[in-house]
């Protein structure tokens, strides 16, 4: 085994077992059968419906990707990028990061597309999405100012501000030093430039480089902006209902309102960026943390809310994946069946 693949497989166990120790803090001061006395009395009616919503979310990502691709002059219907972003999102359960080059190759492989123009899409779309959730977060921060700014202000800017002060040598030391090497990087990559264009594997990293662009770009040129637009409204809505209509399956969160399902949201997306297998622990600490923190919700509601909305939406994922992988792999048989049947006639 090289040493790349050693370094991939324990750099994953050790951000697994961050998300372990993320759920550990989570429950560790919560009695379960507190837990188990939450999830017996929880309303699931309302699990329903917020799949119903996870399901349009996935939909209209799947639409506006497909915009994206036709900005780049290629043609696919919206059941087979549905399929390839299901399946990404299968993927990203069991590796962080990995859905994203699964649905491209998905996609790729069915209908003969560059899979580095796809890739630059998804990468663009990724951009995009993350401008999105930190306008979020800051409309969050605004419309609920004396929770939100009061919380940030406790555990994250003075704690900051305060190790700032503490380690200020230190930090002007590693700033000079990252500069340090980036510029020694720029001066080597300048001077062996010419070396490197003469080496076979350059012309093939070029041709990458240059679809990978070229789909960063799509945004740019977008034939159907407004509709980019408007699909991009529909997921993070769709993400802030399927948030709201799961306060009412728990009795301790019933109470809450539509602005704290986008707060909710908004925070809790930042434990499914983290790079932990399927935000395990992540997703559960930052929403438990809010619930507890912000809104006062009981612990044991708050970790139960967070563990019932992970698990549901994860076995959305697993139930919607498993299917997608199916309908690919079967539209794939009917097509090679009448490749070869076309073959057999003509014969």
């Amino acid at each position: 085994m090289s040493r790349k693949k050693v370094f991939a497989i324990l750099q994953y166990l050790a951000f697994l077992l961050l998300g372990f120790f993320l759920l550990w803090l989570v429950f560790r001061k919560v009695d379960l059968q507190d837990v188990l006395y939450q999830f017996r009395h929880a309303n699931y009616w309302w699990l329903l419906l917020s799949f119903f919503f996870a399901i349009l979310s996935h939909l209209a990502r799947a639409i506006r990707w497909n915009i994206l691709i036709k900005s780049m002059g290629y043609k696919t219907k919206t059941s087979t990028t549905f399929y390839a972003v299901m399946i990404g999102y299968l993927a990203n359960i069991a590796v962080p990061r990995l859905g994203e080059i699964t649905r491209c190759g998905v996609l790729a492989k069915k209908d003969k597309i560059p899979i580095n123009s796809l890739f630059g899409s998804v990468v663009a779309e990724r951009v995009f999405d993350m401008i999105v959730l930190l306008l979020l977060i800051f409309l969050v921060i605004i419309f609920q100012l004396n929770l939100v700014g009061k919380f940030v202000d406790e555990h994250i800017f003075t704690p900051v501000y305060i190790r700032f002060q503490d380690n200020l040598g230190l930090i002007i030391l590693v700033f000079a030093i990252v500069l340090l090497l980036i510029a020694t990087g720029i001066i080597m990559f300048r001077l062996f430039l010419p070396r490197l264009k003469r080496q076979p594997f350059y012309e093939k990293l070029h041709a990458f480089t240059m679809g990978f662009i070229g789909g960063l770009k799509t945004i740019q040129r977008l034939r159907r902006k407004a509709g980019f637009f408007l699909w991009t409204i529909v997921i993070w809505l769709m993400y802030v209902l399927m948030s709201y209509v799961m306060f009412f399956a728990l009795q301790g969160t019933a109470h809450l309102t539509i602005i704290d399902a986008l707060t909710v949201m908004a925070i809790g997306s930042l434990g499914m960026v983290a790079p932990v297998p399927g935000g395990i622990g992540a997703y559960h600490f930052f929403v438990t943390l809010i619930l507890f923190e912000l809104y006062l919700i009981p612990k044991p509601a708050a970790a139960s809310w967070a563990t019932l909305m992970h698990a549901s939406q994860g076995i959305l994922i697993l139930a919607l994946g498993a299917l997608s992988y199916l309908m690919i792999f079967l539209q794939k048989r009917n097509l090679n069946d009448k490749t070869g049947n076309h073959k057999i006639k003509n014969i």
